[in-house]
């Protein structure tokens, strides 16, 4: 994919964590509500790990959202069963599709085995395929090492990651523990609202890192920054 140099960021500081959740779930909330009233249906991805909880909650009693014509997917997951603990499908079944939220529809990553091969993905592919485009939002965290999605330094597909249309694809990578499955960052950037949710004050100073000079190969996140697209940071100590 060409880099564009013209990078387009609303960087935006809350007090804390809650204000943060809160703040970004009314933004996600707004986005959902604007592509249901001009197309009908709207879809979200979401990101895993320890950062969104509270913006999964917050989302998830967000009462005046029409839920059933609402699709919940992930950006990436681990090649792991919904009853693993670093299931990021069990934390968002746990956090955010729970009471007005419950009847949203929920795409998964993981489709079953042991690794992600070609008929795994493609049956994840198929799946994805019913998924209302473009997204009403995207909500990607990032990682110490510039990783963003399951865009990982030394990943053995990152290259086609950055580039082909997916929607999603295996990686491997010796950052990321288990085999994953990721959104391709072309289908990433088909969404209404982009948003890049971090917290702590190394993750920023990993961002202004980012927004520098440097390969793509070294920070992925920086594929995102300078796609040219669109992006909101929310970020808190």
């Amino acid at each position: 994919m060409k880099e564009r140099t013209d990078v387009t960021i609303d960087r935006r500081s809350f007090a804390d964590k809650s204000t943060l959740a809160r703040e970004l779930a009314e933004s996600v909330a707004d986005r959902i509500r604007a592509a249901i009233a001009e197309r009908g249906s709207a879809s979200i991805a979401v990101s895993g790990g320890s950062t969104p909880g509270k913006f999964f909650q917050a989302l998830g009693k967000t009462r005046d959202i029409d839920w059933e014509k609402v699709v919940v997917t992930l950006v990436d997951e681990r090649w792991v069963d919904e009853t693993s603990d670093r299931s990021n499908a069990l934390l968002v079944n746990e956090k955010m599709l729970q009471g007005p939220a419950a009847t949203a529809r929920f795409f998964p990553l993981y489709s079953g085995g042991t690794e992600p091969d070609a008929a795994q993905v493609a049956k994840t592919n198929a799946l994805m395929a019913d998924l209302p485009r473009p997204f009403a939002a995207v909500i990607l965290g990032m990682g110490n090492d510039g990783h963003t999605a399951s865009f990982f330094p030394g990943g053995d597909t990152l290259d086609e990651a950055l580039s082909a249309e997916g929607p999603t694809l295996a990686i491997r990578a010796p950052g990321a523990g288990e085999p994953r499955i990721t959104f391709t960052l072309p289908r990433l950037l088909e969404t209404d609202g982009l948003y890049l949710h971090i917290e702590g004050d190394e993750k920023a100073t990993v961002l202004d890192a980012a927004l520098g000079e440097g390969a793509v190969e070294d920070m992925p996140i920086r594929a995102v920054l300078r796609s040219g697209a669109p992006i909101s940071v929310y970020w808190c100590p």
